[in-house]
């Protein structure tokens, strides 16, 4: 069954100089989407558990913390202490996405995988029961502000297919491009949960764009 709208900004389009003030804009949100990459899973460096362990103080809002790293079984207890609400690693990542996972929820935190738009969603179904959310990339993970890659909707379809058969409650979550023009199209292909990044912090004021995102996907 597809949940409520779950609005989550990328704080990597947040003006880093002002976290405080940014994530004070976005007071709107559902959860604060915080993006990890370690310039060797992606080609790109951004936050590391300090930053996030500072996001956890500056806010009550659920931290969805996106681990686009290398060894993130290395690295997960440091986001659990950091304060991660939901720990989401990459399937490419790791060789035990299920002992991962199990890993996770003994932390007490939310337990999710990822996908590169290259990599086959059916490998993975079967394992959906040990996950709390999937992130479907509509982009290349790494870098903001790239464009939405539709074709991968067809990942959500078969997600949601999947999920609702067996009745379980794992989230769908999509994360690229993701707009007030492209979002109705993967609420239909039925995403719970949106990463949007420059949409909500180029916008003039980012709270009412959290508001009008959650209605186009909920119309």
């Amino acid at each position: 069954m597809q949940h409520a709208p779950i609005i989550a900004p990328s704080i990597l389009a947040a003006d880093f100089s002002r976290l405080g003030e940014e994530i004070a804009r976005i007071s709107t949100a559902d959860w604060v989407h915080v993006d990890i990459m370690d310039g060797h899973f992606v080609p790109n460096l951004s936050f590391g558990p300090d930053i996030t362990a500072t996001v956890r103080r500056l806010t009550d809002q659920p931290l969805d913390v996106h681990l686009m790293i290398e060894e993130p079984e290395r690295w997960v207890e440091r986001y659990a202490e950091a304060g991660a609400h939901t720990l989401i690693f990459h399937v490419e990542a790791t060789e035990d996405h299920v002992g991962l996972a199990q890993k996770i929820r003994g932390l007490g935190v939310r337990a999710a995988f990822s996908l590169k738009p290259g990599t086959p969603i059916e490998p993975y179904l079967g394992d959906l029961e040990h996950f709390d959310e999937v992130l479907v990339m509509s982009v290349e993970p790494g870098f903001g502000g790239q464009s939405f890659m539709p074709e991968q909707l067809n990942k959500v379809r078969t997600l949601r297919h999947e999920i609702d058969a067996r009745g379980l409650n794992t989230l769908i979550e999509i994360d690229g491009g993701i707009s007030e023009s492209t979002i109705a199209r993967a609420a239909e292909a039925g995403c719970d949960a949106f990463v949007a990044g420059s949409a909500v912090y180029k916008a003039e004021d980012p709270a009412p764009m959290v508001e009008s995102l959650r209605d186009l996907a909920r119309r």
